[in-house]
């Protein structure tokens, strides 16, 4: 059962007010609309900036975020990702941006502690690689506190857009026309999960990603729904995207503002494989903290 029912009742509340399915499918098509035509502009604005010779070769690194500035564009594209789950809430479903979030004094506060809650069992695993591993450094400590500020305010968008989607978008309009929870809890994270599938990158640990991903996105699910906010799910993810983008890196992808190289790649399954299974032990940790937290309230 729900910690509290009427937490997530009262998050739940504005969707039902419109919860046709229609205007689901609807809204994720004009998400997926706005989300194109915005990074369009951004290729556009920055086609502009630079010849066509190297708006060419500058496109690649932008897509893995393999420099600071590519990195950082990166992130900013999901703008427009937060822009169309705006658009879609406010045109299709005509109720307050402001619902997808949940209350701000909790959206505040629970962003908080689960940002703590996942720090705090962080740091054992950061000085594990720190003490056992080959480190060797990826970027200076002058560009990285250099891009330290536009890179945090990415990730609270980046991290912030996702959750609108999953946790927010879906889970509230799902919430509102089904009562199971294989619905409204399990089919945004397994989406979730899958939108990460990334075989080029990943090699044949693509699809553990997406099961420990696809895990990671469950426990933010049950979270807002325990809350009644979308703060827990966004700070810890929040601090997650924090470690494994701008403290780590394995050099495939977003290793533009990582302070060190880890000594394996991604597709090393005998490497990737003990660790994904440590990660997902560490999340239950994460998460029964953070509904200890929730329960003291």
């Amino acid at each position: 059962m729900l910690l509290n029912p009427r937490a997530f009742d009262r998050y739940v509340a504005p969707a039902r007010l419109r919860p046709q399915l229609w205007r689901l499918f609807a809204g994720l098509g004009l998400m997926m609309l706005i989300y194109a035509g915005w990074m369009g502009l951004m290729a556009g604005g920055i086609s502009l900036m630079q010849s066509e010779g190297s708006f060419d070769t500058a496109l690649p690194s932008i897509g893995t975020g393999s420099t600071p500035g590519a990195l950082i564009l990166l992130l900013l594209t999901f703008i427009g990702m937060a822009l169309g789950t705006f658009a879609a809430t406010r045109w299709l479903h005509k109720r307050p941006i402001a619902t997808l979030f949940g209350p701000w004094h909790l959206v505040t506060r629970d962003f908080l502690i689960g940002t703590g809650i996942f720090t705090l069992f962080a740091l054992p695993g950061i000085g594990f690689f720190f003490l056992t591993l080959d480190l060797t450094p990826n970027i200076t400590w002058g560009v990285w506190l250099a891009f330290l500020p536009l890179a945090l305010i990415g990730l609270l968008i980046q991290t912030g857009a996702e959750e609108l989607v999953f946790r927010g978008y879906m889970q509230q309009q799902l919430a509102a026309r089904f009562a199971s929870r294989w619905v409204w809890m399990v089919l945004p994270s397994l989406l979730f999960g899958l939108v990460h599938y990334a075989p080029e990158e990943m090699g044949d640990t693509a699809w553990m990603l997406v099961v420990v991903t696809g895990f990671f996105g469950l426990i933010m699910a049950d979270l807002t729904a325990r809350s009644g906010s979308l703060g827990m799910a966004w700070g810890l993810h929040f601090t997650n995207n924090l470690f494994a983008i701008l403290i780590f890196t394995t050099g495939e992808a977003l290793d533009g503002l990582a302070l060190y190289r880890l000594p394996f790649s991604t597709r090393d399954t005998e490497t990737i494989a003990p660790l994904m299974a440590v990660d997902l032990f560490g999340m239950v940790l994460v998460w029964a903290a953070c509904r200890y937290a929730l329960r003291r309230r």
